[in-house]
């Protein structure tokens, strides 16, 4: 069955928000020919790659964490230039410490003999073993999966009707994740390890599909990556690579709203009262802001799920120096399944929080003024469509609790510290982040692949969607396999071969 596309002359392109599905668009669509405009109301690229610069520190106060550089390639790809071109990309490893409330801690390796060696260190020969097996599982898992359900456009549910689907149904992807784990490792905190992505996608390992495993394959296997000069050089070289191919970007243009004529999109207004023409647009707006500019909220059987929120503190220190080397750090508590009562299902406060804390100077020093580092301390928070929470009144109590934990846990941080800058549910719902997270839509089965908000609008011919809501989901990888996949409802799909670069640091 052939991709439903825009119909009709498509020359002009009119993106709305230069995030990273927007940038991909970008680059994508200028790959194919078609003149394209930007439009975005911050003053810089970005979106949820956010940038704030306090007293000398360079913050990131989006994601942190950088995986699979090969979807990053080929966005430059798409008009003729390798990531090599435009970003100096450094191999975190180990990619994370993982630390137990028992006081055991974990190196998580990308390497197999590395891995394999520190988890007999940490737990046995026989978890070692059952290790090299999840790894194999991990890695069909992607190899079957990247192609047919993540990097794929849907018209239909029927659209999952390949023989893709039964090879991932064949190999468990469809069975509980934290069961598929249980399979190969026992020792219950190698079982985190493995499993606590899914926090990223909204739903508890014990309720999470194990497609969604494979997020676990980019944090642990792919290997994680951070770009110098913090995670805002990626949005920053994404955009000098598209305005070297001509794309047009608009900054601190604020979207009023769009001109609908006869079931297509002819301009795209500004609240300055310019109007811009457009063949296309590609949204990259919040789900309700898009579906507010285009007139029409599809019907769905099931209300949409938001995905869990955060709060997240910006730290500066005293640097620990090189006996500390780890840029990731992830603090289980011990009563870590009921964490996922606490913020999914019952809107609480984590009961003992488990915590992220990344240290981007441990990677470049130059991010923190000399001699201090700099920290970012995530802990998830239930979002505000189930939490009941007063961030006005709880948020700097809960704060300073979350501080004290990494006190106490990584006692070499947080001396001579300094609270840079705080942000909590509230605060992404100020920023317009439907539910106040900024993970978007929870990776249900209603909210995945097909029965995800689609990136077409029913009864409007021109309009593409993009970004986190729509498919294939959150996370930088996602965001801009999404981008990809709006340019191919403009242009059709075009042949392409899955780069296989090895990407050095």
């Amino acid at each position: 069955m052939a991709l439903r596309t825009v119909g009709g002359n498509a020359d002009h392109v009119v993106i709305v928000g230069a995030g990273l599905a927007g940038l991909s668009a970008a680059l994508h669509l200028a790959g194919r020919g078609r003149t394209v405009t930007v439009v975005e109301r911050a003053q810089h690229p970005g979106g949820r790659v956010g940038r704030l610069d306090i007293d000398g520190y360079q913050l990131d106060t989006g994601p942190t964490v950088l995986t699979m550089p090969d979807i990053i390639d080929d966005a430059f790809g798409a008009v003729g230039e390798s990531l090599a071109d435009r970003l100096d990309l450094m191999r975190v490893d180990p990619s994370y410490r993982a630390s137990f409330a028992d006081g055991s801690s974990l190196d998580v390796f990308g390497g197999r003999d590395e891995m394999t060696a520190e988890i007999e260190r940490f737990a046995g020969r026989e978890q070692a073993d059952g290790y090299v097996r999840l790894r194999d599982w991990l890695t069909r898992l992607y190899d079957v999966e990247f192609d047919g359900f993540i990097a794929a456009n849907f018209d239909s549910p029927l659209s999952l009707l390949t023989p893709a689907l039964a090879r991932l149904a064949a190999i468990g992807g469809f069975r509980r994740w934290d069961r598929v784990v249980r399979k190969f490792i026992s020792d219950e905190r190698l079982q985190r390890v493995f499993t606590f992505q899914a926090l990223y996608a909204g739903v508890p390992p014990q309720r999470a599909l194990a497609v969604y495993a494979v997020i676990a394959y980019m944090d642990t296997i792919s290997g994680v990556y951070f770009p110098r000069g913090g995670m805002r050089a990626l949005p920053d070289a994404l955009a000098a690579s598209a305005t070297g191919a001509g794309v047009e970007f608009r900054y601190e243009t604020e979207v009023s709203g769009l001109d609908i004529n006869g079931g297509r999109v002819s301009a795209v207004r500004t609240s300055s009262g310019e109007q811009i023409r457009a063949d296309a647009v590609v949204l990259t707006t919040e789900l309700p802001d898009t579906y507010r500019m285009l007139g029409r909220v599809p019907r769905r059987l099931l209300r949409l799920r938001p995905a869990p929120s955060a709060v997240v503190a910006h730290v500066g220190c005293r640097a620990v120096g090189d006996h500390t080397p780890h840029h990731h750090n992830i603090l289980f508590g011990q009563a870590w399944e009921q964490t996922f009562r606490d913020i999914i299902d019952d809107g609480r406060l984590m009961s003992d929080p488990s915590l992220l804390v990344t240290r981007p100077t441990a990677s470049d020093a130059g991010l923190a003024p000399a001699g201090r580092d700099l920290l970012y301390i995530l802990a998830p928070a239930p979002n505000t469509a189930v939490g009941k929470i007063d961030w006005a009144t709880t948020g700097p109590a809960y704060t300073e609790q979350i501080l004290q934990k990494v006190e106490e846990r990584l006692p070499d941080l947080g001396v001579d510290a300094e609270l840079l800058h705080v942000i909590d549910p509230a605060g992404w719902a100020r920023q317009g982040m439907a539910a106040g997270s900024p993970f978007a839509l929870a990776h249900t089965f209603a909210q995945t692949g097909p029965f995800r908000p689609a990136n077409t609008v029913r009864g409007i011919d021109n309009a593409v969607l993009s970004g986190s809501s729509t498919v294939p989901g959150v996370g930088v990888p996602t965001a801009l396999l999404s981008g990809r996949l709006a340019a191919d409802r403009i242009t059709g799909a075009v042949d392409r071969r899955r780069h296989q670069r090895v990407v050095h640091s």
